[in-house]
């Protein structure tokens, strides 16, 4: 979910414009110097979205899944291209996170999200809680802080701004549009508004005065064009697009940010209107974007074709999920009235929407489309009635419905009272991430008790009336670091993160453990239906397989196989690798083709140890687990253990995407004899980190 919780907590080149008539089929803008350069040169259109949530396996085996009960979508998936159903996210598993990784193709310590919303602190008067966390979701450019920490919202290892997702498109030529797509469109009307606009702006000035208007004309929505662009002429709106550290230079080029610059190019004739005809507004009677949490399939999807109808052929879109209650907020369960008719709703968007491309001549013969979702959620709640119910004829119904809300800081305090007077904070969350006053290096005294305190807990299930022990997983930034969640920036390292139970939910107030029927999808930790999702693609060079359930897959994976399929480039290498399982030996090049068994059993193995959720990273978090529970002895045993094996990880992994990339991009075909050292090498890693938490292995 997008940011809902965290606020409720933080109180293509020259294009010729066509005129639409109302009720005739739309006609596409020409987009005549967009470049793609995909085998065979078929692919003109991308269209990319990325579902809040959405699940391909089912949380209650007589309930279809959210795919099934989408089958508009699941049918043009399975009909025309392939869905991997072993897809996974990265950690912290968070929709800024998730998406920021699809998007770059490189995990968060390389763009900057690694512990979701926890950047710094400070101590307010008579508080034993912190508080001055700074968003995940802002714009590309965004400063974390301009006083306390002026490093940009999104960096790479260096610290420097990283490298954004949508310059190689521009650089080709190709318009490209936002809707409602993390930090590449205006996330806020504060910092955003003031980094775009400036702040003496009009728009800074609006947003002041008319905070919600602002919201509506400002946020969610965004155009990034090619050089010289009309759609982002200054008559239109357009405002210089900034890139200060971008590699290789970014200059020459603007963007449209808001729907209130962006519709009137989209839908010149008259207000932007969703797949339903109904008028694109906030809910509150202002014309514009209806806000992050509760954009559906119908207005999303708007966006989408009226960009592609009107000059901009690559889109990235975002939809929220539909197991909440929008309108109520409220959480919904498996097969209730509400849940399943929001999923008909969806389904019948993408009915309209797939009908509509069709009609505008944007076909899996000419487009390269992109389905997936941020992350999984685990459900929270009691089990249905009837047991039996189906949710399409049998509604479902919940008398335990909700995560369960728990207060860590009292929970420590009864663990151990020692610690009572020492202030830390948390990210509220699933896994939350502890900060100690004064920042504790590992291995401090102060850092261990937390930790020690934190491995025990436990509490009494209101849905169940169990006791369940809270605490999966520990990690301080030894194991963060194998888990590619340490950034360059040192303040949003956290002291350590416990993974919990995916019941819970951790504040620094309030009771011990109560359920909250307002949120009952709960994610951010480690478990199986959080981690593991699905991904679609459909378009030229990917095979009509249906489903794939064997190729491994993550996020970073999306980026490289979209712009091999493209015939594009990034100026930096990806973290992730082509999925070349999954596409047709055509859209390949030659060295890849040359490298046939050797690339795919490296890239496979290459997942394995290098992956957030990979063997490698669950098997550390294993043994990380056991040395910040246990003794300092062992701690220091296996902590030295776990810092080797990821120095170790860290040169072979380099080794082997060297390895990888060369063959996608670079025309250097994999050898056997290389690949065979490199995959007994990988292999002899992940042996070595099973004994990892063994004090004497």
């Amino acid at each position: 979910m997008k940011s809902l919780r965290v606020a409720a907590y933080q109180t293509c080149a020259s294009l010729i414009l066509l005129v639409i008539t109302n009720g005739a089929a739309p006609q596409l803008a020409a987009a005549q110097g967009c470049a793609l350069n995909s085998a065979g040169g078929q692919i003109k259109h991308v269209i990319y979205v990325q579902f809040d949530n959405v699940h391909f396996t089912r949380d209650n085996a007589h309930v279809p899944s959210d795919l099934e009960q989408m089958p508009h979508l699941l049918n043009f998936i399975r009909g025309n291209g392939t869905l991997l159903t072993n897809h996974h996210t990265p950690l912290i598993s968070h929709t800024a996170d998730d998406i920021l990784t699809s998007l770059t193709g490189v995990y968060p310590d390389r763009h900057g999200q690694a512990v979701a919303n926890s950047f710094g602190f400070f101590t307010p008067p008579g508080s034993k809680s912190f508080d001055g966390f700074a968003s995940s979701f802002s714009y590309w450019t965004d400063l974390v802080n301009p006083v306390t920490d002026p490093t940009f919202n999104m960096i790479d290892a260096a610290g420097k701004n990283a490298p954004a997702p949508w310059v190689p498109y521009t650089r080709a030529g190709c318009n490209v549009g936002a809707v409602s797509i993390a930090n590449i469109e205006l996330e806020n009307v504060g910092s955003d508004v003031n980094n775009v606009f400036g702040p003496n702006s009009p728009e800074a000035q609006e947003a002041k005065k008319n905070f919600n208007k602002a919201v509506a004309d400002f946020e969610g929505i965004a155009v990034h064009c090619a050089a010289g662009d009309i759609v982002c002429s200054g008559a239109n709106g357009g405002e210089p697009d900034l890139l200060p550290q971008e590699p290789g230079g970014y200059t020459g080029f603007s963007a449209l940010f808001g729907h209130k610059f962006v519709a009137p190019v989209i839908s010149p004739n008259g207000p932007l209107t969703d797949l339903d005809g109904n008028v694109i507004t906030d809910g509150m009677g202002h014309i514009g974007f209806p806000g992050f949490e509760g954009i559906s399939a119908s207005q999303s999807l708007a966006y989408v074709a009226a960009m592609q109808e009107h000059g901009v052929p690559v889109t990235f879109a975002y939809i929220s999920d539909a197991h909440d209650d929008h309108v109520n907020g409220v959480a919904f369960g498996p097969g209730q009235a509400g849940y399943v008719a929001q999923l008909t709703a969806y389904d019948e968007a993408w009915g309209k929407f797939f009908t509509r491309l069709a009609s505008d001549g944007i076909t899996r013969d000419n487009t390269l489309f992109i389905f997936t979702a941020d992350e999984g959620d685990h459900f929270a709640g009691g089990p249905p009635t009837p047991a039996n119910c189906d949710g399409i004829n049998i509604p479902c119904t919940y008398k335990k419905i909700g995560e369960i809300d728990s207060n860590i800081v009292d929970l420590i305090d009864k663990q151990d009272p020692t610690l009572t007077p020492i202030p830390f904070d948390i990210h509220f969350d699933m896994a939350p991430t502890f900060y100690i006053k004064g920042n504790p290096p590992v291995g401090d005294p102060v850092a261990r008790a937390f930790e020690r305190a934190a491995a025990p807990l436990k509490v009494v299930s209101p849905i169940d009336g169990k006791t369940d022990h809270l605490t999966r997983f520990l990690a301080d930034p030894v194991e963060l670091k194998l888990l590619h969640m340490v950034t360059a920036d040192p303040q949003r390292t956290p002291t350590f993160v416990m993974f919990a139970d995916p019941d819970y939910f951790f504040l620094t107030f309030g009771p011990d453990a109560v359920e909250d029927p307002g949120f009952a999808w709960n994610h951010g930790g480690v478990d199986p239906k959080i981690n593991t999702l699905w991904l679609g693609m459909v378009g030229p060079g990917v095979q009509s397989a249906g489903i794939d359930h064997n190729t491994w897959s993550d996020h970073t994976d999306i980026r490289p196989t979209m712009l091999l399929l493209l015939g594009l480039k990034d100026d930096y290498r990806s973290d992730g690798r082509v999925l070349v399982e999954d596409l047709l030996p055509n859209a390949l090049p030659t060295a890849l083709r040359t490298s046939g068994a050797n690339f795919t059993i490296l890239a496979q193995v290459y997942k394995q140890i290098n992956a957030s959720v990979g063997e490698l990273a669950l098997d550390s978090l294993a043994a990380s687990t056991s040395a910040l529970a246990g003794d300092d002895l062992n701690y220091s045993l296996i902590e030295n253990r776990l810092g080797t094996i990821t120095t170790q990880r860290d040169s072979l992994g380099k080794q082997i995407i060297q390895r990888l990339d060369g063959a996608e991009f670079k025309g250097h075909a994999v050898d056997s004899a290389s690949a065979a050292k490199l995959v007994f090498q990988a292999e002899e890693l992940l042996n070595k980190v099973k004994t990892a938490g063994n004090p004497n292995p």
